[in-house]
C-alpha cells in the first residue's frame, strides 16, 4: 500500500508537468491552426518533421533511460558508474548524428522533401540532439526521486515556448512553420543549460565491463523503442511518401495531426504513469507482493484511461474548438487514436515481465510485429482512405503488440490480472460510447453535453462504488470515514 501511495503521489507530480504542460501546449494548437490556414500545408510540415524527431530521439537515447533504472537499482552496481556509461553512449551517438546531418545537409534535406528549406532540417537536428543529451539527466532526477525539479524544468520549457509563440504569432503576426522550429530550438537550449551544473556534481566513474552489460541489455530496448515510436510516428512519415499528391498530402496530414492532438490526453496519462511507475517496478523486484502490485497498477491504469476516453468523446462539442474550423473534418479519428493510445499504455504495463527477467528481446519482437501491421495498413490504406488509414493502422499495430505481450507473458511470467473487473469496465465504456454516438444530431450541443456528462458521472459512480471508495482517498477521505 505504501508503494501504491508513492506511485499515486509521484504520478500526480509528474502528471502536473505532463498534463498541465500538454494542456498549455494545447493552447498552441488553436494558435497554429488559426494562424496557419489548413490549405497552406504548414501544419502538415510540422507534423511530418516532428515524427522524424521522435524516431531519432529514440535511436540516440538507445534505451538507456530504462537501462539506468535496471542497473542503478542493482545492489552490486555503482549508480554513478551506471549514469556515466549511459551518458557516454548517448553523448557519442548524439555527436555522430549531429556531425552527419550538418555534414550532409543538402542531400538529407532533399531526401526528406525539404530541399528548399534545409533550415528546417538542421534546426530540428540540433533540437533532437539537445533533447537526447537531456534524457539521462531527466531520468537521473526520477531515479533520485526528485519529481519537483523534474516537473519544474518541464513546465519552464512549456512556459517559455508558449510565451515566444504568442510573441511571434500573435504579436508579430508570423505565420510560417519556420518560427515553430526556431522557437523550439531556443527553448530546448535554455533547458539544457540547467543541467550543466548537475553534470559537474556527478562522480564520473568509468567501468567498461558495466558498459558491455548495459549495451547487452539496452540494444533490444532500442529495437523495441524504434518499433514503438514507428507505431506512433510512421503514419506521419509515410503519408507524404504514399499519398499521390505531395501538396495535398501536407494539407491532409495537417488536418490529421491537429485532430490527433485532442486524442493525446491518453498519451499524457500514460507518460505520467510511466515516469512514476518505471522506477518503482525495478525497485520492487525483490518484494514478495510485487505481482499483486503490478496487477493492481494495471487495473487502475485501465480504469482511469477509460474514464479519460469517455470524457474526451463526451465533451467533444467543447473540445473541438481547440483546433481551427478548417481542421475539424478529421475529428472522427479521435476515438480510434485514443483507443490505440490506451492499448499502447497497456502494452507498456505488460512490458515489465520481460524487462524483469532480462529478456527484452521479446519486446523487440512484439513491437516489430505491431509495426509490421501498422506499415501494412498504412501503405495499403493511405492512397485509398487518407488519414483514416493512419488511425486504424495505429489501432491494429498497438492491438497486435499488446495481445502478443499478454499471451506470451502469461506463459513466461504469469501475473493474475483482474480480467473480470477490467472487462466489465471496458464493456461499460463501449456501451456508453455507443449511446453518445447514437444521440440524434438534431438535438442541441447542450443536450448532448448534458447526457454525455451524466454517463461520465455514472462511470465515476461505478468506480467509487466498486474500486475506490471516497473514504480511501487522501484529504477528502477523512470526511467520509466519520
Amino acid at each position: 500500500m505504501a508503494n501504491l501511495k508513492s506511485l499515486v503521489k509521484d504520478t500526480a507530480i509528474y502528471g502536473l508537468s505532463s498534463i498541465v504542460g500538454r494542456f498549455l501546449n494545447y493552447l498552441l494548437v488553436p494558435l497554429y491552426t488559426h494562424c496557419m490556414p489548413h490549405d497552406s500545408g504548414d501544419y502538415g510540415v510540422s507534423t511530418n518533421i516532428y515524427a522524424y524527431v521522435a524516431l531519432i530521439l529514440v535511436i540516440l537515447t538507445f534505451g538507456m533511460e530504462t537501462t539506468l533504472f535496471r542497473f542503478a537499482n542493482q545492489p552490486k552496481e555503482n549508480p554513478d558508474s551506471v549514469f556515466t556509461m549511459g551518458f557516454t553512449v548517448v553523448g557519442t551517438l548524439t555527436a555522430l548524428f549531429l556531425g552527419l546531418v550538418l555534414g550532409f545537409l543538402p542531400p538529407i534535406s532533399d531526401a526528406l522533401g525539404y530541399a528548399n528549406h534545409p533550415e528546417y532540417v538542421w534546426m530540428m537536428a540540433v533540437v533532437v540532439a539537445l533533447d537526447a543529451l537531456q534524457a539521462l539527466p531527466f531520468s537521473w532526477l526520477r531515479y533520485k526521486k526528485r519529481p519537483v525539479k523534474f516537473a519544474s524544468l518541464k513546465l519552464l520549457f512549456i512556459a517559455f515556448n508558449i510565451a515566444l509563440n504568442c510573441i511571434f504569432f500573435l504579436g508579430l503576426g508570423k505565420t510560417q512553420v519556420f518560427y515553430v522550429f526556431a522557437i523550439n530550438l531556443a527553448c530546448t537550449g535554455l533547458i539544457t543549460l540547467f543541467f550543466v551544473g548537475d553534470l559537474f556534481k556527478i562522480k564520473w566513474q568509468w567501468d567498461w565491463d558495466l558498459l558491455r552489460r548495459m549495451l547487452g541489455y539496452s540494444w533490444p530496448l532500442l529495437v523495441l523503442g524504434i518499433a514503438g515510436i514507428l507505431n506512433q510516428a510512421a503514419d506521419k512519415m509515410l503519408f507524404p511518401m504514399v499519398y499521390p499528391d505531395r501538396a495535398e498530402a501536407e494539407v491532409q496530414l495537417g488536418i490529421y495531426g491537429a485532430c490527433v492532438k485532442i486524442a493525446m490526453v491518453m498519451a499524457m496519462i500514460t507518460q505520467a504513469f510511466r515516469y512514476a511507475y518505471e522506477p518503482i517496478v525495478f525497485a520492487k523486484m525483490q518484494d514478495n507482493d510485487k505481482n499483486e502490485y503490478y496487477a493492481a497498477a494495471m487495473k487502475y491504469f485501465i480504469i482511469f484511461t477509460l474514464l479519460a476516453f469517455l470524457c474526451v468523446v463526451g465533451w467533444m462539442p467543447l473540445l473541438q474548438h481547440i483546433i481551427g474550423e478548417g481542421y475539424r473534418d478529421g475529428l472522427r479519428v479521435v476515438p480510434i487514436v485514443m483507443a490505440a493510445e490506451m492499448m499502447m499504455g497497456v502494452y507498456f504495463n505488460l512490458s515489465f515481465w520481460y524487462k524483469l527477467i532480462d529478456k527484452t528481446i521479446y519486446g523487440a519482437w512484439f513491437s516489430l510485429a505491431g509495426c509490421a501491421v501498422l506499415f501494412a495498413v498504412n501503405i495499403w490504406g493511405i492512397p485509398r482512405y487518407g488519414y483514416m488509414a493512419c488511425a486504424w493502422g495505429g489501432f491494429a499495430g498497438y492491438g497486435t503488440a499488446m495481445t502478443l505481450s499478454y499471451l506470451v507473458g502469461q506463459r513466461k511470467y504469469p501475473i493474475a490480472y483482474p480480467m473480470r473487473s477490467i472487462l466489465t469496465y471496458t464493456a461499460i465504456t463501449v456501451f456508453f460510447y455507443i449511446i453518445m454516438k447514437t444521440l440524434p444530431e438534431s438535438w442541441s450541443p447542450g443536450t448532448h453535453l448534458g447526457i454525455n456528462t451524466l454517463l461520465i458521472l455514472a462511470f465515476v459512480g461505478h468506480i467509487i462504488h466498486h474500486d475506490l471508495p471516497l473514504r480511501m482517498l487522501p484529504v477528502i477521505g477523512k470526511y467520509f470515514r466519520k
